[in-house]
């Protein structure tokens, strides 16, 4: 699985389809977070903008392969290991993204009252969560279960939103808790959320994967 992770990783970097989701990411922080305004609440929304960054991740990393490529991986090394690599590889890279977007809102937002090591713990384990939501939402509306691109992309657009919006989302649920302690100047820890989270990333993958292997 190392030799798959680091051939998808390589793959990933030199098609630059990993452009697009990062100047997404990038631009709706510098639009949303403010220098200045409550730290847990910039990470709050940080963690909330990764979601559909890593669904997005989640595509470019299952179709940047011609089909005829990607049959001669799968033939050597089993279909569901080259799925389950793919996605592996879209969720490190949004933890990698959320990482580093959690140390910038840290360094420029003020603390009111919460501390920055606190609070930036907090915001990575939100977006962490958000990572995860966002892989599991990726997994379910990209192939094999949708090959379409009509198809596929329209289904993110509205996965993602119905999993920001409602209470019941651990990634809603995350989000919340960092704008609640905002308010309090408390940092919590929105673990229940992320194991939540992890779950249903495992569920939507374990699908996918096993689905790779049918079709």
């Amino acid at each position: 699985m190392t030799s798959l992770l680091r051939y998808r990783a390589a793959l990933l970097l030199r098609s630059h389809r990993w452009l697009p989701p990062l100047l997404l990411y990038v631009v709706l922080l510098s639009i949303g977070v403010r220098p200045g305004e409550p730290v847990l609440s910039g990470l709050g929304l940080a963690a909330g903008v990764l979601l559909p960054v890593s669904a997005w991740l989640v595509r470019v990393c299952v179709t940047d392969e011609p089909p005829a490529a990607r049959d001669c991986v799968a033939a050597a090394a089993g279909p569901w290991r080259v799925h389950l690599a793919s996605v592996l590889t879209a969720l490190l890279a949004a933890t990698a993204l959320g990482a580093a977007g959690t140390a910038a809102v840290t360094l420029t937002g003020h603390p009111h009252g919460a501390g920055r090591l606190p609070a930036a713990g907090s915001g990575f384990l939100a977006a962490l969560t958000c990572a995860l939501v966002g892989t599991a939402v990726g997994a379910l509306c990209n192939r094999p279960l949708l090959r379409s691109t009509a198809r596929s992309v329209p289904a993110t657009a509205l996965a993602v939103l119905l999993v920001l919006i409602p209470g019941g989302s651990p990634a809603h649920a995350a989000m919340s808790e960092l704008v609640a302690g905002a308010r309090s100047g408390t940092a919590g820890r929105p673990l229940l959320p992320l194991a939540v989270a992890a779950v249903f990333a495992a569920g939507a993958t374990a699908v996918a994967c096993a689905l790779s292997s049918r079709r």
